[in-house]
C-alpha cells in the first residue's frame, strides 16, 4: 500500500516528530508500506529522530502573503500527490490549513486527519478578552467544518472526542517510543519533566509547586528538558521563588530515555494536552507520574492511586503535596512504578501500528468496493 503523510516539518524534537518516526517506520518495515512524507519549508539536514531508511521524502517550499501562500502550497501539493498516486493520505498538521486541506486539494483517495493536540492549544493565556473569545469561537467552527471533510478524524484519547462535533471520529493513541527491559531504581533524588517552555506545558505551575517541595525535601532536584524559550522567563521565576539551586533547565537531548531511567518521579504540569506521551515514556521505565488532570490524556493513561497520581487541574498546592507524597514513600513509589510499567504495554508500537493498518486497509477496501 502506498501511504502519504502530509506534515509541516519532521526534523525537530517534538512529540509529533517522534510519533511519526515510530509509526511510519513500523508500517514501512513490518507491513511493507511504501511510505512517502511531504514536508513544508524544511531545510535539508539531519533529522532529530531516527526514521526507517525505506521512507521517501518530498519537500514543498512556499512563501508570500497568506493567499498566495495557500495557493502555491495547495498547487504544489496536488502535483506531488498526482506524481506519487497514493492509496491513502494521512494529514498530521494541527493548523487551519491542515484541517482544510480536502477543501483545497480535493480527495484523490481516502484521506485521514490525525489530531495531535487539544483544541485548547488556541488558548494561550488564562484570561482572554471578548474579542479573543469571539475569534476563537469562529475559528472553532471553521475547524469543525474542516474536520468533517475527512474520511476519518483520529484523536488520541476518549476525552479529545468531546471537543469535536463530528461523525467521523475515532481514537488511536500514540505508540510508546520505547519499552526497555531495564527500569529506574527509583532511588535517585530526581524529579523529571520534559517539554518545551510554553504556556501549554505549565512549567510556571511546576516551579510554584516546587517551592514547598524544595523547602521540605532540599536534597531533591528538578530537571526540566526541552526547548528553552527565554521569553517564558522560567529561570527568572525559579530565582524569584528561591529554588534555582535545585532546578535545572536542559535543551532537548536524543538520549532522553536515559533521563527517565535516572529519575524517580515524573511531573507533568500541562494546562492541556493532546495525549501526554511523556507519561507513557516515563512509565515504560517504571517511573510513577504525578500529573494535573488536564484535558486531555492523563486520565486515559494514569489510573489514580494505582500507577500514578492525578491532581485537579490548576491546584498547585495539591500538586506539590502529591509529589511530596511520592518522595516520602519509597514503597508507594516502587509499587506504582511496577504497575506503571505493566499498564503502558497497551501502547506498544506493534499494537498501535496494527490499529493503523486496520484503518488504512478498511478505507482502501471500501474504496475498491
Amino acid at each position: 500500500m502506498k501511504l502519504v503523510y502530509i506534515v509541516n516539518r519532521i526534523d525537530g524534537p517534538g512529540g509529533l516528530e517522534r510519533v511519526l518516526s515510530i509509526k511510519a517506520s513500523r508500517l514501512a518495515d513490518h507491513y511493507n508500506y511504501d511510505v512517502h512524507v511531504i514536508t513544508l519549508n524544511q531545510t535539508e539536514g539531519e533529522l532529530f529522530y531516527e526514521f526507517s531508511p525505506k521512507l521517501q521524502y518530498h519537500n514543498i517550499n512556499v512563501s508570500g502573503n497568506p493567499i498566495s501562500y495557500i495557493y502555491r502550497y495547495s498547487s504544489q501539493l496536488k502535483q506531488k500527490i498526482k506524481e506519487i498516486k497514493p492509496d491513502v493520505i494521512a494529514v498530521c498538521d494541527d493548523g487551519l490549513k491542515g484541517l482544510l486541506l480536502p477543501f483545497f486539494i480535493g480527495k484523490p483517495c481516502p484521506i485521514i486527519y490525525e489530531r495531535h493536540v487539544s483544541k485548547n492549544v488556541e488558548l494561550q493565556q488564562e484570561k482572554r478578552s471578548l474579542k479573543s473569545r469571539l475569534v476563537t469561537k469562529v475559528k472553532f467552527k471553521i475547524m469543525n467544518y474542516g474536520g468533517g471533510l475527512y474520511d476519518r478524524f483520529v484523536v488520541l484519547t476518549e476525552g479529545n472526542k468531546n471537543e469535536w462535533d463530528l461523525k467521523n471520529l475515532m481514537v488511536i493513541p500514540n505508540p510508546l517510543s520505547f519499552y526497555p527491559d531495564q527500569r529506574s531504581t527509583l532511588q535517585n533524588k530526581r524529579v523529571l519533566a520534559v517539554g518545551k517552555h510554553c504556556f501549554q506545558k505549565g512549567f510556571d505551575r511546576l516551579l510554584q509547586s516546587w517551592k514547598s517541595i524544595h523547602e521540605n525535601h532540599p536534597n531533591w532536584r528538578l530537571d526540566i528538558y526541552g526547548t528553552i524559550e527565554p521569553k517564558e522567563k522560567l529561570a527568572d521565576l525559579a530565582e524569584e521563588l528561591g529554588i534555582s539551586e535545585s532546578v535545572h533547565f536542559f535543551p532537548p537531548v536524543k538520549n532522553i530515555a536515559e533521563k527517565y531511567k535516572e529519575s524517580s518521579i515524573y511531573a507533568m504540569s500541562s494546562r492541556y494536552e493532546g495525549f501526554g506521551m511523556v507519561l507513557t515514556e516515563a512509565m515504560a521505565y517504571g517511573v510513577p507520574c504525578v500529573s494535573f488532570d488536564c484535558p486531555y490524556g492523563p486520565s486515559d493513561i494514569i489510573t489514580h492511586n494505582k500507577n500514578g497520581l492525578l491532581v485537579e487541574n490548576h491546584d498547585i498546592v495539591s500538586f506539590a503535596k502529591a509529589i511530596s507524597k511520592l518522595i516520602a514513600d519509597n514503597e508507594m513509589r516502587s509499587s506504582m512504578g511496577e504497575d506503571a510499567k505493566e499498564a503502558v504495554k497497551r501502547y506498544l508500537p506493534e499494537k498501535i501500528a496494527s490499529e493503523w493498518n486496520d484503518l488504512f486497509t478498511s478505507l482502501t477496501k471500501s474504496k475498491v468496493g
